[in-house]
């Protein structure tokens, strides 16, 4: 390498770095400036006026401090067009604002009452599938399957970003483990046991996989490059017809969230500057007002997913479902799962017990070990369902439940569209869908979470803002008294969720990718 000594009035550095550099100088008070650094700036100034490369260094600094921004109109109708795009409920969203402003729903209500009585479930509650059913509960499924009955429909709408720590990604297209000599996806993964059921069964099962306006393209141009992995049978996205548009966080939430949640103790000076933040922010939701929409950043800032319960009522929305009765006129089950559940199979005798027992669904519960967190089943007031993590009303509660949900369920078509109270032949009539579904929602619990998100203004410049969004799980339809609901306990090698990548070295040796081999068919290579 080599280098010239510059001196003088050529001892300036590059544009780039005065423009980095100045905004910090410019904060500091001149008499505490070093002698060199006063010397330095003298020197810039004068080659501002006469040297022509630095020429537009001031107009570059006044871009660095006062960044301009996206106009609102154009941010403002990008925004509503992703909005009716992806199916965005404006009266529901009234519903939510307006149950957030009045204390109905908020992060101290996503708990059920302090006074619950949430006792463990006892063993008669579920049905012991562990060491294996009677056969003719696998006969009575294999028949159905064979006569057409059953479709597959896997849940691939999230970002995944447990699974990477933070970041956005598609986890259904993400190759997490190497299985039959090569690293699958999850899609592919779970194709390959849809594909083995088939052979053994002589049916095409028709395999459906839900997406969202932040999974859905990528989803459909890795299936179209793959050429679906060679899956023979019907295979369907379901794409994303509901959108949630993010909210100004309430001083209710955010008084919660910083004097009931846990946090992390600071020294004297870190706190005050803590607390300093904290007093900008209660500024700025009540300067915003509280509750109201949050719209200024870019489009896909403001949206954000409403949950997994969505994704089966999408199915009627998207005409999914109307499809799959076309291609399918007998189907009556549907086996919901879990993009991350790698275990899960349409198992011929569990189909079968869910069948013999007549219900509307049947929940796949495995036993809980220390690490799994989210909840699990219970009986809350006498009544047996599944509750999640989020409205355990005290932390201890979930560790003495010896059940763990593994979000897999069995669903009677029929029985669930008598909850939504519609029929099949209702599914053309897109208004009462939407009514149904809207009407059901209402009934379910509203979990709200806040959510930091940045706003960068440009030249590495951003700030972080916390603001509401909600969801709804899909787990909470036990809690509907007129659904008749079973559990079935299965192995922990079919029910085990992989949520973080850090579970795949204990994954590998429990055998468990072992056992996921050995119920694929993975497509040959050549």
């Amino acid at each position: 390498t080599c280098s010239e000594l510059l001196e003088g009035e050529d001892a300036l550095l590059p544009q780039g770095y005065y423009v980095m550099m100045m905004p910090a100088v410019m904060r500091v008070d001149v008499q505490s400036l070093t002698r060199q650094r006063r010397r330095e700036l003298v020197r810039l100034g004068a080659a501002c006026r006469t040297r022509p490369e630095m020429g537009n260094l001031v107009s570059a600094l006044f871009d660095r401090l006062l960044p301009a921004s996206e106009p609102e109109t154009a941010a403002g109708q990008n925004l509503a067009g992703l909005l009716g795009t992806y199916g965005f409920d404006a009266t529901h969203h009234e519903q939510i604002r307006a149950d957030l402003r009045s204390g109905r729903i908020g992060l101290a209500q996503n708990r059920l009452p302090t006074n619950s009585v949430i006792e463990d479930a006892e063993a008669e509650d579920v049905l012991d599938a562990t060491d294996g059913l009677p056969q003719e509960l696998f006969q009575l499924g294999a028949q159905s399957l064979k006569r057409g009955e059953v479709a597959v429909v896997t849940l691939a709408a999230g970002a995944g970003s447990r699974w990477t720590q933070g970041a956005g990604v598609v986890k259904a297209l993400h190759p997490f483990c190497k299985l039959a000599g090569r690293h699958r996806t999850f899609i592919e993964t779970h194709l390959a046991k849809s594909r083995r059921i088939s052979r053994l069964h002589e049916t095409a099962l028709p395999h459906v996989i839900t997406t969202s306006y932040l999974t859905h393209r990528p989803i459909e141009e890795y299936l179209a490059q793959e050429e679906n992995y060679g899956y023979q049978a019907p295979l369907l996205l379901s794409p994303g017809r509901s959108v949630g548009l993010r909210l100004i966080p309430t001083l209710r939430d955010l008084r919660f969230l910083w004097e009931e949640m846990p946090q992390q103790l600071l020294d004297q000076q870190a706190q005050k500057m803590r607390d300093s933040l904290r007093k900008a922010l209660v500024a700025w939701a009540l300067s915003s007002g509280e509750a109201g929409d949050y719209t200024d950043n870019t489009p896909l800032q403001c949206l954000h997913p409403v949950g997994h319960w969505y994704e089966i009522p999408n199915l009627l929305k998207n005409g999914v479902l109307g499809r799959l009765f076309e291609l399918r006129p007998h189907l009556k089950h549907l086996m919901i799962h879990n993009i991350d559940t790698p275990g899960t199979d349409v198992d011929p005798a569990l189909l079968g017990a869910h069948i013999a027992r007549g219900g509307c669904l049947t929940f796949e519960v495995i036993t809980r070990r220390i690490e799994d967190r989210g909840g699990g089943l219970a009986r809350v007031g006498g009544k047996l369902r599944l509750v999640e993590g989020l409205a355990m009303p005290r932390e201890q509660d979930e560790f003495r439940l010896s059940y763990y949900n593994s979000n897999t369920s069995w669903v009677d078509i029929d029985q669930l569209l008598a909850a939504f109270e519609l029929t099949r032949e209702d599914l053309s009539d897109t208004e009462r869908v939407a009514e149904a579904i809207r009407q059901l929602s209402s009934r379910m619990p509203t979990y709200v979470t806040l959510k930091d998100v940045k706003k960068r203004w440009g030249y590495g410049q951003e700030d972080v803002y916390p603001v509401t969004q909600f969801e709804k799980l899909w787990g909470d339809m036990t809690a509907l008294p007129e659904l008749n609901c079973a559990f079935a306990l299965v192995p922990r090698l079919r029910g085990q969720q992989l949520k973080d990548q850090a579970q795949l070295d204990g994954w590998l040796r429990d055998g468990s990718a072992e056992f996921v081999e050995g119920i694929a068919e993975f497509e040959a290579i050549d």
